[in-house]
């Protein structure tokens, strides 16, 4: 790609909403503030020591980025602006210089330093001037070279502002303007555009390099007057992202290795919350800082957005790390009372950013290193005896520093931070640090004059009696099949634990099924992969939370008393009390209102005397108009100052069909966060619709506060009652909620996230089958790279299974719940590739060694990939325009059976014989067949007397398995590395 400086736009099977990068990143810091170029020096080196912790492409000297980040080098400008630029910079801490990144074009160049020159002069500064920064072009790859901006520097003096924080206040002001004007006006044709650095206190130098090209490229870094008295560097690895300038690192106040795993959740709620603040510190400038978040950045440049803005609203570095990446509070007992207090008070305002992470931070004055909750990145660090710290992915980094000089040394544990305060000259401990935080304000009586405990709210003016009587009837219209009944329902109820199935699915995608599906089966969880590694839900409980908060949420730049006024639920899976608590609540600071999530079937869905969805429905309107008419009472019920809004399809009969409950509370919570005001309110759901995991998962992902499965809970207790279940009802409904809670924590730890609190509204998932106008408007920036559906069809299948409920349409309404057949094949239920006819003609065909019962059983699976099952069902050969290749110049089969390998499935999961079998074969053809992970019987390495050999020529070594050894390993011909 030529300009990879671009960030792309969303194609084929990219999205640029799924940018991270992993890294190397180093600090080294004089405790005493002294500045010398041997800080810069030294970072230069740890660089490129972590050169093999960064990226290239194809092209070795183009490099995924480098960068150092340092003090304002004042003695330098001090130096160089007389001789270079004709004028004097003013007296140090007087004035800011911007690090500009600007367009090759001249005119285009000449507009957008006009522009920056402009807002100085509106924002009250006063320019000073331009240096051009000596770059060496000449070492660049091709790619780096063909994207490589203009760099320039501009020096400005505060005038009558006033200098330190008020002064990086107004460059901040400025930056952002700039940015909003050039960048994002469709003025910046190239996109080259990008401030790296405006600070009367910082500066970064940094580019689309490789470690060794950072000091080669910049020639100011090798000059001695260059000096700092600390650094942060860091060498980039673009994940999944596109190597770029603006994207190097360090940013403005940190560099990061690692992923942040929620950031378009934290990205979502931070944009809804830009609606309410009404800062003390900017005053009116604040609309000029909006949106606080680069929507176009990594997660990293999101994550460094963020924390700015904390530490210019008036939050110390410290605080503002603190509230991003909290430690593990929720369960920690030794924990001491103030420090839990403030974690509890700051989790009512804000959900940590969640995921794998080493950061090194700076302001200029003091700089730190934290890790998050899980230690999930390295981190190590030494202090010499000469008051240097040493701090970065990994020791050695370093030359020349003596063990006899080192006074000590150590790692970074899971979220504990290391401060290094130049002003006082020394390391403020973790203990300290956060213990002088934890006490700047009275959080703790703030929490007990405000917080209300679930356990604590008062009785209920009544609870909603079961009705076991049309319970089957009300099943229906939400889906529910004998399966759900009998392996998730009652299992869950019975044991407490998310029912246990083996791998693999055979039946089709929802969206290319003939049966009716719910909303739900459209989406695909993601999980982490390689450089972002799960967790284990069970032997880490210590890091995973379900504390959910109801109310709300107050401006994050003004904290006080009322930031905290909301109700704790210890889990977001409510039962039917906690929901009729929360809509009969009258206490001060909290209003509910009820909003009906139905839709008349008769104003969209299948057409009359139509009973497939294969069939066109005549409209998705009356579904849309529900939606639209739900999302007017919303923000009418928020103007009159109700804070907690309940989803209930309770209310469904004849006349009146259940909204998808995922639609209704992702269409919402997407409405209110254009509104502004999602953030003041809370989305409680009850619903009959939800009943598994992944249903749970799913809801809370999309913004979902709490969740009541009303109708699940009530299916458990008609279980009880029926005698197929022998437990009490309160047991049963514990157990079910527990389970369920319990599989979302294990889902949210396949993808490295800890907290609900960071996975709700994270949107952790991709969509399968529904139509990009469906996704833009109520599943908005979810992947999908399969389109689909549309709400017509949505409204289709709800219909569908209301009509089936109450008989409608021609079908009876006293029939029976659907089998399934998801799990299993079942008659009448759900198509799969593997049917008894498949499976009886596979085995007579082998029992007996019939090929013609054997090109039975192909044709069948065959055309049944065709019979929409499958995406690659789908594909064919292009053939019409194609033409006839000479048979002579086609491979043997011979030879094309050479390439042939099996899949990677364990002894254990097919069986030794069959394993063996499979072996003999390949090896007979000249394939390959591979172990799985499962290891490989030492005699199968030695050729049978019938000249058969069973060794598999690929092996297969996964992470703490067993049966791999050194014999195992020199057996291969290829050796898979399994990595999740």
């Amino acid at each position: 790609m030529e300009n990879t400086h671009i960030q792309p736009k969303a194609q084929g099977l990219y999205d640029p909403q799924h940018e991270h990068e992993n890294c190397g990143i180093g600090l080294i810091v004089d405790m005493k503030g002294r500045k010398s170029h041997d800080i810069v020096k030294g970072a230069l080196e740890i660089c490129v020591n972590l050169d093999h912790r960064g990226g290239c492409g194809c092209d070795p000297i183009t490099g995924d980025g480098a960068g150092i980040f340092i003090q304002l080098p004042h003695n330098f400008f001090k130096s160089v602006c007389p001789t270079e630029c004709g004028f004097d910079v003013p007296a140090e801490g007087d004035y800011g210089v911007g690090f500009v990144f600007l367009s090759q074009d001249t005119e285009e160049r000449q507009s957008e330093e006009q522009i920056i020159e402009d807002i100085i002069a509106e924002e009250g500064l006063e320019m000073i001037g331009w240096r051009d920064v000596p770059v060496r072009s000449e070492i660049l790859g091709k790619a780096s070279k063909a994207c490589e901006p203009v760099m320039r520097q501009f020096f400005v003096n505060r005038g009558q502002i006033g200098a330190g924080l008020e002064l990086e206040r107004k460059l901040y002001i400025v930056r952002r303007l700039a940015a909003h004007r050039i960048r994002y006006s469709g003025n910046d044709e190239e996109a080259r555009f990008y401030i790296s650095s405006l600070s009367s206190r910082t500066m970064t130098y940094k580019g689309m390099l490789t470690t060794e090209q950072l000091e080669q490229y910049f020639p100011d870094l090798s000059n001695e007057a260059m000096d700092s008295a600390l650094a942060l560097t860091h060498s980039r690895f673009s994940t999944n992202t596109f190597p770029s300038w603006p994207r190097a690192q360090p940013f403005r106040y940190l560099c990061h290795n690692g992923e942040i795993n929620t950031v378009r959740g934290n990205e979502n709620w931070l944009h809804a919350r830009q609606m309410q603040l009404a800062s003390d510190v900017f005053g009116d400038d604040l609309k000029k800082l909006l949106p606080i978040i680069r929507e176009d950045g990594s997660d990293s440049q999101k994550f460094d957005n963020c924390l700015e803005f904390l530490v210019l609203s008036g939050r110390s570095l410290a605080h503002a790390m603190m509230m991003m990446i909290p430690e593990p509070w929720e369960r920690h007992k030794n924990m001491p009372d103030f420090k839990k207090e403030f974690y509890e008070f700051h989790a009512c305002m804000m959900e940590p950013w969640d995921g794998p992470a080493s950061m090194a931070f700076s302001d200029g004055v003091q700089v730190g290193a934290t890790l998050d909750r899980n230690g999930l990145r390295p981190s190590r660090y030494y202090v010499t005896a000469d008051d240097k710290v040493i701090l970065a992915s990994e020791v050695g980094v370093l030359a020349g520093i003596e063990p006899k000089n080192v006074v000590r040394k150590g790692r970074l544990e899971p979220g504990r931070m290391f401060l290094i305060d130049m002003e006082a000259g020394c390391i403020i401990e973790d203990g300290k640090v956060k213990e002088d935080v934890s006490k700047e304000a009275p959080y703790g009586q703030w929490l007990k004059d405000n917080l209300i405990h679930s356990e604590d709210l008062p009785e209920p003016e009544a609870l909603i009696a079961d009705n076991f009587e049309n319970i089957e009837t009300r099943q229906k219209a939400f889906g529910y099949t004998f399966e759900d009944a009998r392996f998730i329902l009652g299992p869950s109820a019975e044991a407490g634990k998310q029912p246990l199935g083996s791998m693999g699915n055979d039946a089709p995608l929802a969206v290319l099924s003939d049966q009716s599906q719910t909303m739900y089966n459209y989406f695909k969880q993601l999980f982490a992969q390689v450089t972002n590694p799960p967790i284990d839900p069970i032997r880490e409980e210590l890091v995973t939370a379900s504390v959910s908060f109801v109310g709300s949420e107050g401006d994050i730049t003004r904290p006080g008393p009322d930031s905290c006024r909301m109700i704790k639920f210890e889990s977001p899976l409510i039962d039917d009390k906690q929901i009729a608590q929360l809509k009969s609540i009258k206490l001060p600071g909290f209003k509910s209102a009820k909003l009906p999530i139905t839709f008349e079937p008769e104003l969209g869905g299948l057409a009359e005397g139509h009973n497939s969805i294969s069939e066109p429905a005549i409209s998705g309107k009356g579904l849309e108009a529900a939606l639209e008419q739900l999302f007017e009472n919303a923000d009418s019920a928020i103007n009159d100052g109700v804070n907690i809004l309940v989803l209930s399809d309770r209310k469904i009969g004849p006349k009146k069909a259940p909204i998808p409950a995922l639609l209704a509370v992702a269409g919402l919570h997407h409405h209110l966060i254009r509104q502004g005001t999602r953030t003041r309110v809370s989305i409680v759901l009850e619903s009959g619709e939800p009943r598994e995991v992944h249903h749970f998962a799913l809801l809370l992902g999309y913004g979902a506060n709490l969740i009541n499965p009303y109708l699940a809970l009530e299916s458990v207790r008609y279980m009880i009652d029926r005698g197929d279940l022998e437990l009490t009802p309160e047991k049963a409904g514990y157990n079910f909620l527990k389970a369920n809670l319990n599989g979302v924590i294990k889902t949210m730890s396949k993808m490295g996230i800890s907290t609900v609190a960071s996975y709700r509204g994270a949107q952790i998932f991709e969509a399968i089958g529904l139509n990009h106008n469906v996704i833009d408007k109520y599943f908005t920036k979810t992947a999908s790279r399969v389109e689909g559906i549309g709400l017509n069809t949505i409204a289709s299948e709800a219909v569908m299974r209301h009509g089936k409920a109450f008989g409608l349409r021609g079908d009876e309404k006293g029939a029976a719940l659907d089998p399934g057949g998801i799990y299993q094949w079942r008659a009448g239920g759900e198509r799969h590739l593997f049917s008894p006819m498949t499976i009886h003609k596979l085995q007579l065909a082998t029992s007996q060694g019939d090929r013609a019962v054997f090109s039975e059983y192909s044709n069948i699976v065959n055309d049944q990939s065709k019979e929409m099952f499958t995406l690659r069902g789908l594909m064919d050969f292009k053939f019409e325009d194609s033409k006839a290749i000479p048979l002579e110049e086609v491979e043997s089969a011979r030879s094309i059976v050479k390439r042939f390998k099996t899949g990677a499935m364990s002894y254990g999961s097919i069986s030794a014989e069959a394993h063996e079998a499979l072996a003999i074969a390949m090896n007979r053809l000249g394939g390959k067949s591979n172990t799985g992970e499962g290891g490989e019987d030492p005699d199968r390495f030695t050729p049978d007397a019938n000249g058969d050999s069973r060794r598999s020529a690929i092996k297969q070594v996964a992470s703490g398995r067993f049966g791999v050894t050194s014999n195992y390993l020199v057996n291969a011909d290829e050796i898979q590395i399994k990595i999740v």
